[in-house]
């Protein structure tokens, strides 16, 4: 996979690329990030990349060429069609789901902004999604877009030790992930649960998928809604409500 950010700090990148399991990915050559400074791009004398609003209002507001330019010249080096994703508060909610979709795509360009907004020609003409991280409103787009290359990085072939870490994570499955517990298993006087000292690989799981459901149903039970429950599933998460009651 191939990922490029268009940002007017490149700097902010260099700590988060350049550690763990991202910079991991790299020397796997499961990933090639660039990151590019779209000023450079700019055709004012100036390399200025911003204007006022037309019709007024506050703040400065993003123009159209450099961004234009900019992504024009990183598509002459794709293979494919590139997914070009706005980070933005107005754009769809980011999720696992999404994170998977973006894990199947060759190449991916992030374009970061700053200032009031974009011109919403970029948003028209250029953008293949956009996505927010959250109900709130951040400096601009730099942090959004390492997190969002974070959560599909690691779902890349071979970047987790552990195939099958990625499958069991939260929201993977559908369902909050389970507690999990480590040495010491008594820990002053706070022990682990018998049944993942009992060996008995079976009666683990069936404990996990429990906790599993009961974390889901006590933090997120949105997401229950949109879910449908094996007939077992069903019955423990009836069990749960009476004991709460």
């Amino acid at each position: 996979m191939k990922i490029d950010f268009l940002t007017l700090f490149p700097e902010m990148f260099e700590g988060v690329l350049g550690s763990s399991i991202l910079k991991k990915a790299q020397e796997k050559n499961a990933v090639e990030f660039n990151v590019t400074n779209f000023r450079e791009f700019s055709s004012n004398k100036h390399q200025t990349v911003d204007d006022y609003p037309y019709g007024g209002g506050a703040g400065m507001v993003l123009t159209p060429q450099p961004i234009f330019d900019a992504v024009g010249k990183l598509k002459e080096t794709s293979k494919a069609a590139p997914r070009i994703i706005l980070v933005c508060p107005q754009g769809e909610r980011f999720n696992q789901r999404k994170a998977e979709e973006l894990a199947g795509i060759d190449h991916l360009i992030f374009i970061c902004g700053h200032y009031e907004g974009y011109d919403e020609r970029i948003r028209e003409h250029l953008v293949t999604d956009e996505i927010s991280i959250g109900d709130f409103v951040l400096t601009g787009g730099e942090l959004p877009s390492m997190v969002i290359a974070d959560s599909v990085v690691r779902l890349l072939p071979g970047v987790l030790g552990n195939v099958d870490s990625p499958l069991q994570d939260s929201y993977s499955s559908g369902f909050l992930e389970h507690p999990h517990y480590t040495r010491p298993s008594d820990y002053n006087g706070m022990k682990v649960p018998d049944v993942l000292l009992s060996g008995n690989h079976q009666l683990i799981e069936e404990w996990r998928l429990k906790e599993s459901l009961k974390r889901t149903w006590q933090r997120r039970p949105d997401l229950l809604e949109a879910r449908e429950l094996s007939e077992d599933q069903k019955k423990w998460l009836e069990q749960l409500k009476k004991e709460d009651e």
